[in-house]
Protein backbone atom coordinates (compact mmCIF):
# COMPACT_ATOMS: atom_id res chain seq x y z
CA UNK A 1 0.00 0.00 0.00
CA UNK A 2 1.36 3.07 -1.22
CA UNK A 3 1.49 6.46 0.97
CA UNK A 4 -0.61 8.25 -1.22
CA UNK A 5 -3.74 6.96 -0.17
CA UNK A 6 -3.00 9.14 3.00
CA UNK A 7 -2.12 12.46 1.80
CA UNK A 8 -3.39 15.08 4.05
CA UNK A 9 -2.75 13.71 7.20
CA UNK A 10 0.28 15.91 7.67
CA UNK A 11 -0.25 16.11 11.68
CA UNK A 12 -2.08 13.76 13.50
CA UNK A 13 -3.05 14.40 17.36
CA UNK A 14 -3.99 10.98 19.35
CA UNK A 15 -6.43 11.34 22.52
CA UNK A 16 -4.82 9.26 25.01
CA UNK A 17 -5.88 8.32 28.53
CA UNK A 18 -3.80 4.85 29.13
CA UNK A 19 -6.84 3.29 28.48
CA UNK A 20 -6.79 -0.39 26.23
CA UNK A 21 -9.34 1.86 23.66
CA UNK A 22 -6.76 4.70 23.75
CA UNK A 23 -3.96 2.32 23.26
CA UNK A 24 -5.85 0.78 20.64
CA UNK A 25 -5.87 4.52 18.96
CA UNK A 26 -2.44 5.58 19.43
CA UNK A 27 -1.29 2.12 17.75
CA UNK A 28 -4.31 2.60 14.73
CA UNK A 29 -2.43 6.64 14.66
CA UNK A 30 1.08 5.49 14.67
CA UNK A 31 0.99 3.35 11.66
CA UNK A 32 -1.06 5.76 9.67
CA UNK A 33 1.67 8.44 10.60
CA UNK A 34 4.59 6.37 9.60
CA UNK A 35 2.55 5.24 6.23
CA UNK A 36 1.87 9.10 5.77
CA UNK A 37 5.05 10.51 7.44
CA UNK A 38 2.74 12.53 9.24
CA UNK A 39 3.82 14.37 12.99
CA UNK A 40 1.60 12.85 16.18
CA UNK A 41 0.90 14.88 19.16
CA UNK A 42 0.03 12.39 21.78
CA UNK A 43 -2.70 14.03 23.99
CA UNK A 44 -3.86 13.66 27.69
CA UNK A 45 -6.19 15.48 29.85
CA UNK A 46 -6.37 15.24 33.45
CA UNK A 47 -9.88 15.74 34.81
CA UNK A 48 -10.54 17.84 37.35
CA UNK A 49 -12.50 16.45 40.56
CA UNK A 50 -15.42 18.77 41.56
CA UNK A 51 -15.80 19.84 44.13
CA UNK A 52 -12.01 19.47 45.59
CA UNK A 53 -10.20 21.97 48.00
CA UNK A 54 -6.99 23.14 46.19
CA UNK A 55 -4.57 20.74 47.83
CA UNK A 56 -6.19 17.79 46.83
CA UNK A 57 -6.75 19.40 43.55
CA UNK A 58 -2.90 19.95 42.97
CA UNK A 59 -2.64 16.53 44.10
CA UNK A 60 -4.84 15.03 41.72
CA UNK A 61 -3.10 17.27 38.73
CA UNK A 62 0.15 16.19 39.89
CA UNK A 63 -0.57 12.28 40.24
CA UNK A 64 -2.15 12.79 36.43
CA UNK A 65 0.74 14.52 34.91
CA UNK A 66 3.18 12.02 36.49
CA UNK A 67 1.04 8.90 35.41
CA UNK A 68 0.99 10.05 31.50
CA UNK A 69 4.69 11.29 31.90
CA UNK A 70 5.62 8.12 32.63
CA UNK A 71 3.28 6.63 30.37
CA UNK A 72 4.78 8.67 27.60
CA UNK A 73 8.25 7.49 27.47
CA UNK A 74 7.55 4.08 26.27
CA UNK A 75 5.32 5.94 23.34
CA UNK A 76 8.11 8.06 22.91
CA UNK A 77 10.90 5.09 22.09
CA UNK A 78 8.01 3.59 20.20
CA UNK A 79 7.90 6.85 17.74
CA UNK A 80 11.54 6.80 17.77
CA UNK A 81 12.45 3.19 16.78
CA UNK A 82 9.79 4.09 13.80
CA UNK A 83 11.28 7.04 12.99
CA UNK A 84 7.94 9.56 13.77
CA UNK A 85 8.22 12.91 15.06
CA UNK A 86 5.89 12.79 17.88
CA UNK A 87 5.13 15.06 20.56
CA UNK A 88 3.71 14.73 23.94
CA UNK A 89 1.47 16.94 26.45
CA UNK A 90 -0.94 16.78 29.15
CA UNK A 91 -3.63 19.26 29.71
CA UNK A 92 -6.25 20.26 32.47
CA UNK A 93 -10.08 20.49 31.77
CA UNK A 94 -12.72 18.52 29.85
CA UNK A 95 -11.19 16.15 27.59
CA UNK A 96 -13.86 16.90 24.64
CA UNK A 97 -13.06 20.61 24.74
CA UNK A 98 -9.07 20.47 25.60
CA UNK A 99 -8.95 18.12 22.38
CA UNK A 100 -10.47 20.44 20.46
CA UNK A 101 -8.88 23.51 21.00
CA UNK A 102 -5.78 22.02 21.25
CA UNK A 103 -6.73 19.95 17.48
CA UNK A 104 -7.44 23.69 16.59
CA UNK A 105 -3.94 25.04 17.98
CA UNK A 106 -1.63 21.75 16.60
CA UNK A 107 -3.67 22.26 13.13
CA UNK A 108 -4.15 18.65 13.62
CA UNK A 109 -5.09 17.07 9.81
CA UNK A 110 -7.08 14.20 12.20
CA UNK A 111 -8.08 13.16 15.45
CA UNK A 112 -7.36 9.69 16.19
CA UNK A 113 -9.31 8.80 19.49
CA UNK A 114 -10.58 5.64 21.58
CA UNK A 115 -14.14 4.96 21.77
CA UNK A 116 -15.77 3.28 25.07
CA UNK A 117 -18.65 1.61 25.17
CA UNK A 118 -21.18 3.03 27.90
CA UNK A 119 -24.02 1.74 29.43
CA UNK A 120 -27.06 3.41 28.07
CA UNK A 121 -28.57 5.69 31.24
CA UNK A 122 -25.16 6.54 31.48
CA UNK A 123 -24.72 7.84 27.73
CA UNK A 124 -28.19 9.24 27.89
CA UNK A 125 -27.74 11.42 30.66
CA UNK A 126 -24.15 12.40 30.09
CA UNK A 127 -23.14 11.91 26.42
CA UNK A 128 -19.63 11.17 25.55
CA UNK A 129 -16.48 12.82 24.66
CA UNK A 130 -16.16 10.88 21.56
CA UNK A 131 -19.16 12.45 20.34
CA UNK A 132 -18.35 15.95 21.58
CA UNK A 133 -15.21 15.64 19.22
CA UNK A 134 -16.79 14.48 16.54
CA UNK A 135 -19.80 17.00 16.51
CA UNK A 136 -17.60 19.99 16.99
CA UNK A 137 -14.05 19.02 15.57
CA UNK A 138 -12.96 20.92 12.38
CA UNK A 139 -10.81 17.97 11.28
CA UNK A 140 -11.87 14.46 10.40
CA UNK A 141 -11.88 12.48 13.42
CA UNK A 142 -11.04 8.63 13.36
CA UNK A 143 -12.75 6.24 15.93
CA UNK A 144 -11.25 3.07 17.35
CA UNK A 145 -12.79 0.50 19.25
Amino acid sequence: MGSGMFVGFETILVAYDGSPQSQHALQVALALAKMASSKVLVFSVVQVPKPAPRAELNAVLDDGREGFERSFVAIREQAKESEIELETEVAVGKPADQIICRAETFEASLIVMGRRERPVMQHWIRGSSSERVLRYARCPVMLVR
